[in-house]
């Protein structure tokens, strides 16, 4: 079943957010979306797009990197967020994974899953339980349990990072990236498992991704982000059909128009307007 973010509550509701770095860069300019929960909406844009700097704005990583939200407001299930510390926010059950597959090198499969563990208060049988629930769902993971993560693939690495951050128990992941640099095949197992946690588990998922015709078969709703503003989105049916998004972002369609931006800057003023 689809969701749209008109069609239930919102687990996630960002509203109109600046974000800054270095007290000068404006990289976001009133960003504004939501998450039902039990959906998954896709975040899609070029490199650069400001992908990437919402999701850390939701996850309040933004500070290691000088970053900040001037404007706007986050919130979690109604509460504000921007306040709380990454820590603080895995224990309300939200967990991001960053891009570039983030694993301890040095430490095996295993020992990486178990730190994604580390706020849980339920009890070693609980992890156990969740350990085993992983490897369900990544069975190569259980293959190579005892190998240094170093040692791995591209694709069992991002399936670590997957598998570490589910160890939280969280019951919504942001996911960043998840395709860059893995085959195709390696790609559309990631994007199964996560449809998979998503019906199975009711996992919601805010995923920002390049790679717009596979995010969009998958998703139930799309966000597309132009130099840090939204300029479009929909229900992924909608924008997978629409004719300016098959062309700049399917590559599908003619190759005259340079940019997104060049057809739609007159409804994005609007909008910005409104």
């Amino acid at each position: 079943m689809q969701l749209s973010p008109s069609a239930a509550a919102p687990m996630l509701e960002v509203n109109g957010i600046e974000v800054i770095y270095n007290h000068v860069i404006l990289v976001l300019k009133g960003v504004s979306l939501k998450v039902p929960e039990g959906g998954i909406v896709a975040l899609l844009g070029g490199n650069g797009a400001g992908k990437t700097t919402t999701l850390r704005a939701v996850s309040n990583l933004l500070i290691a990197e000088r970053g900040a939200v001037t404007k706007g407001t986050i919130e979690l299930r109604g509460e504000r967020i921007e306040a709380l510390t990454p820590s603080a926010l895995v224990k309300r059950g939200l967990v991001q994974v960053m891009e570039g597959r983030h694993c301890f090198a040095h430490l095996t499969i295993e020992e990486n899953l178990m730190t994604g563990a580390y706020t849980r208060t339920d009890g070693k049988a609980a992890i156990a339980e969740t350990l085993e629930k992983v490897y369900a769902y990544f069975p190569r993971l259980k293959t190579r349990r005892t190998s240094q993560a170093a040692y791995t693939s591209g694709g069992e690495q991002q399936m670590c990072a997957i598998g570490r951050a589910l160890m939280a128990a969280p019951n919504m992941v942001l996911l960043d990236e998840p395709s860059m640099g893995l085959a195709p095949q390696i790609v559309d197992e990631v994007f199964g498992i996560v449809k998979d946690l998503n019906e199975k588990e009711r996992v919601t998922f805010l995923l920002a991704e390049q790679n717009t015709n596979m995010a969009l078969r998958y998703a139930d709703y799309g966000y597309i982000l132009e130099n840090g503003r939204i300029v479009m989105d929909g229900e992924a049916k909608s924008l997978r059909e629409n004719e300016d998004v098959k062309e700049f972002y399917l590559g599908v369609g003619g190759a005259d128009r340079k940019s997104f931006r060049d057809v739609k800057s007159y409804k994005r003023r609007k909008r910005w307007l409104a």
